[in-house]
């Protein structure tokens, strides 16, 4: 996680988990949703229900099982921007090891048109300020 500069901690829920006692593969989307919240909300300055944006692409290679007693931590990282999209990437660890890499694409929208939108100068300021871009 050298080259992550944020992350998050994500606890581990009984429910979360599959009838071999792994976190089930769809619940690591949740994973992310939740380090991408806190990414917004600490580095942005914005929840992410006022973000009024999609995601465009969501992709997730899995490397190793993780079970309830894992810590679990998510990084994240924005690469680059785009002039309406966050491209985002992550690294899901459980105790120390990468357990799963993922890739999301977040679209700002405009809310009434439905379009997408540039994103708010704010944004593309704070993070490119936070990540050296």
């Amino acid at each position: 996680m050298d080259d992550f500069e944020y992350a998050t901690e994500i606890e581990v829920r009984y429910r979360d988990l599959d009838t071999m006692g792994h976190v089930n593969n769809a619940v690591y989307a949740t994973f992310l949703e939740q380090a991408r919240m806190d990414y917004f909300r600490d580095v942005v300055g914005a929840e992410l229900e006022d973000v009024g944006g999609v995601i465009a692409h969501l992709e997730i290679d899995y490397r190793q099982a993780v079970t309830l007693d894992d810590d679990v931590i998510v990084a994240v990282r924005v690469p680059e921007l785009g002039e309406s999209s966050i491209p985002m990437e992550y690294e899901i660890r459980a105790d120390g090891e990468v357990a799963a890499t993922a890739e999301v694409v977040q679209v700002a929208v405009d809310p009434e048109t439905r379009e997408s939108r540039a994103l708010p100068e704010l944004w593309r300021d704070r993070i490119s300020t936070y990540e050296g871009l």
